[in-house]
């Protein structure tokens, strides 16, 4: 069965997406017809359809500020795609508190604020989807990664509750946990023994291989909501719970 989507007249905002599966999704939804604007402190290779903000998703301000603006130039935004993230790779006992706040401002905070930002307007049109990325170290936990997995655990019950309470304005919220996927962001902080690791056993996917389940989640025919997306190792397949 093949699946095709269509995003022409429709803007979706996709944090941290100058690179990586940001930047594969925002192509793709250009692609499609569709508005992407990408929040985030690097610059990327725009592409006809891809707009750029720069914006420290950590700064509550800037975020209100930018979505504002997309408001007023687009009069709309349909999706949400919260990636920012970033993932330093510190033991627990060595980790200090600059360093610990800095992951939360970013991976926690930062969708929490873009999503206070954004979804107030998704109300007001009483249509709209929400898509937050989580980790499977969120529930594995990982050498040095205690910072970025618990971010991501904190994300979980975050969406689940934000779903719970804009359900009733036709409002999604769902949760993705790509797996392990060759990103810049992955290779920093996966480098020598821990990459062929990965390679070795779960395999490394490709950013284009969640783009597909990214636009499923936006579009109509995702009817769940507050539900988690997994992607089982290298081969795309998807568990749903």
């Amino acid at each position: 069965m093949k699946a095709s989507f269509d995003a022409t007249g429709e803007v979706v905002v996709v944090t941290g997406g100058a690179r990586g599966i940001g930047a594969a999704l925002a192509a793709a939804v250009a692609r499609l017809g569709g508005t992407a604007v990408v929040f985030d402190i690097v610059t990327p290779a725009l592409t006809e359809g891809v707009e750029y903000v720069e914006v420290d998703v950590a700064d509550r301000d800037a975020v209100a500020k930018a979505v504002a603006a997309v408001v007023e130039r687009h009069g709309r935004i349909d999706g949400l795609v919260a990636g920012a993230a970033v993932q330093p790779r510190t033991p627990v006992l060595a980790t200090d508190p600059e360093e610990w706040t800095g992951v939360l401002n970013v991976n926690l905070d930062g969708v929490v604020w873009v999503c206070q930002a954004v979804v107030p307007h998704m109300i007001e049109r009483r249509s709209g989807s929400v898509v937050v990325f989580t980790s499977g170290l969120a529930h594995t936990g990982f050498p040095g990664a205690a910072a970025y997995a618990a971010s991501k655990a904190a994300l979980i019950a975050f969406a689940k509750t934000l779903a719970a309470e804009v359900a009733e304005h036709r409002v999604r919220v769902n949760v993705i946990a790509p797996g392990v996927i060759d990103t810049d962001q992955f290779r920093t902080a996966n480098a020598g023994a821990d990459l062929d690791r990965w390679r070795t056993t779960t395999g490394i996917g490709d950013p284009d291989d969640v783009v597909g389940p990214l636009l499923f989640l936006l579009s109509d025919a995702a009817g769940m909501t507050g539900s988690q997306l997994t992607r089982e190792r290298a081969f795309g397949r998807l568990t749903h719970y």
